[in-house]
C-alpha cells in the first residue's frame, strides 16, 4: 500500500498528517500487509515547516512550488496561478510515480494541487479540516474529495453532508506519551518548579513574545518559584533571552521546539495562540492553558477554538488587541496561585479532548481504498 499526505505549511496543517501516518503504521498487523515509512510519501514545499521536519521524522517527502492565494494583490494572483499550474504537473508526476492507494490532504495550499490531481485521476482523496471555519483551499477541494474528516460540528455546513466525516483532530501519540525523566533530560528545568510553556507556533509570535517580556517585569516576586520553556521563532530569539536572563528568571528559550511531547510533559500550564492542532494536543492532555487568538486567522476562526473552550472552562482567552504584560503576568499569577482552579480546568479539557481521530481517518482511508 502507498499513502500519499500532502499540504503542511504550518505546524497545525502537518501534525495531523503526522499523526495519520503513524496510525497507518501501526495499523496492519499481518507481515503481507506491513506499511513501512518508506511507504508514505509526504507532499509539500520547500519553505514549509514540513521540509524541516519530515525528513527528522524518517518519511520520504516530495516537493511541489505552491503559494496562497488570498490577500494577493491582483499581479500576485496571477503568479500564483501561472505556479499553481506547474503544481499540477509536478503533482501529475509525483502520482505516476508513486501509485498511490489513497491521497490524504491535511491542509494548506501546498495540498490542492496534488488533492485535485488525484481525483481527476481516480485516486480515492480525504482532506482534514482542522477548524470550525474552513479556509479556501479546502472549501474547494471539498466539492470534489471523496470525504472530509472534521474535527468541528460546526464545520459541516460548509460541505456535502453525505461525505463529512466528525472524527476529531488526530494527534501524535508521543503527545499522549508522558516521559517527565526524558523530558528533563532534554529541557534542563528544576522539577519542583512551577513550569510555564510559551509559543506561539513554528514560527513565534511577536505579540506573545512582547507581552511575554513585560510581563516578566511584574512576576519579579516568584522568579525564585516559577520557570519557563519558551519557543520564540527565529526573530525574537535574541532579545526574549537576554530578558529572561537579565531579570534572574530561570528559562529555557529557543528558537523551535521539535520535541512538544516532552515540552508539554513538564509543563504547569501553557501559553499558545488557539490553532486546531494546537487545542486538540492541550485538551487530549489536561495542560491548563491561557489562549491568545491569532487575530488574523481566516475568519477569525481562532477565536471561534479558543471562545468555545473559554466557556467551557477548559480554557482562558486573552485576545490579542487586550495583551499586554501586566494583563499576561496577573494571569500567571492567578494559575500560579489557585492549584484548584488548574485541576478543574484540566478536567474540562480532558472531556473536550479526543484521542481517536488517526484512527478513525485511517478506517476512512481503508474503506475508500476496499470500495
Amino acid at each position: 500500500m502507498k499513502i500519499i499526505i500532502a499540504g503542511g505549511g504550518t505546524g497545525g496543517h502537518l501534525y495531523p498528517g503526522i499523526a495519520v501516518a503513524e496510525e497507518f503504521l501501526n495499523r496492519s498487523q499481518e507481515p503481507k500487509e506491513r506499511i513501512q515509512k518508506s511507504d508514505i510519501i509526504f507532499v509539500g514545499t520547500e519553505h514549509g515547516i514540513e521540509s524541516r521536519v519530515i525528513p527528522r521524522e524518517g518519511y520520504p517527502i516530495r516537493f511541489l512550488k505552491a503559494e496562497g492565494l488570498v490577500g494577493k494583490s491582483l499581479f500576485k494572483k496571477i503568479r500564483v496561478l501561472i505556479t499553481f499550474l506547474f503544481s499540477l504537473s509536478g503533482a501529475y508526476r509525483i502520482l505516476r510515480s508513486v501509485r498511490p492507494d489513497v491521497v490524504i490532504g491535511v491542509g494548506g495550499y501546498a495540498s490542492v494541487g496534488m488533492v485535485l490531481t488525484a481525483h481527476f485521476k481516480g485516486i480515492p482523496t480525504i482532506i482534514l479540516e482542522q477548524n470550525s471555519v474552513p479556509g479556501f483551499a479546502n472549501k474547494l477541494l471539498g466539492k470534489f474529495v471523496d470525504a472530509i474528516a472534521l474535527t468541528y460540528q460546526e464545520s459541516i455546513s460548509f460541505f456535502q453532508k453525505e461525505k463529512s466525516y466528525l472524527t476529531g483532530n488526530p494527534i501524535r501519540k508521543q503527545i499522549l506519551q508522558q516521559d517527565e525523566n526524558k523530558a528533563y533530560g532534554l529541557f534542563p528545568l528544576e522539577k519542583e518548579k512551577f513550569t510555564v510553556f510559551v509559543f506561539g507556533g513554528s514560527s513565534g509570535a511577536k505579540s506573545i513574545n512582547n507581552a511575554m517580556v513585560e510581563a516578566l517585569n511584574y512576576l519579579l516576586d516568584l522568579r525564585q518559584n516559577i520557570q519557563f520553556l519558551h519557543q520564540t521563532g527565529e526573530r525574537d530569539y535574541e532579545t526574549v533571552k537576554d530578558t529572561y536572563r537579565r531579570l534572574g528568571f530561570n528559562g529555557i528559550v529557543v528558537p523551535f521546539i521539535y520535541q512538544m511531547a516532552e515540552a508539554y510533559s513538564i509543563a504547569d500550564m501553557v501559553i499558545c495562540r488557539a490553532g486546531a492542532t494546537t487545542l486538540s494536543e492541550i485538551t487530549a492532555i489536561g495542560k491548563p492553558a491561557i489562549l491568545i487568538p491569532f487575530p488574523h486567522a481566516a475568519s477569525n476562526h481562532q477565536e471561534s477554538n479558543a471562545r468555545k473552550l473559554e466557556d467551557m472552562g477548559a480554557a482562558r482567552m486573552i485576545l490579542d488587541r487586550e495583551l499586554r504584560g501586566e494583563v499576561l503576568a496577573d494571569a500567571i499569577r492567578d494559575f500560579y496561585v489557585d492549584e484548584k482552579a488548574r485541576k478543574e480546568m484540566q478536567k474540562a479539557a480532558l472531556a473536550f479532548g479526543r484521542t481517536d481521530a488517526a484512527e478513525k481517518i485511517v478506517d476512512l482511508a481503508m474503506s475508500l481504498i476496499k470500495k
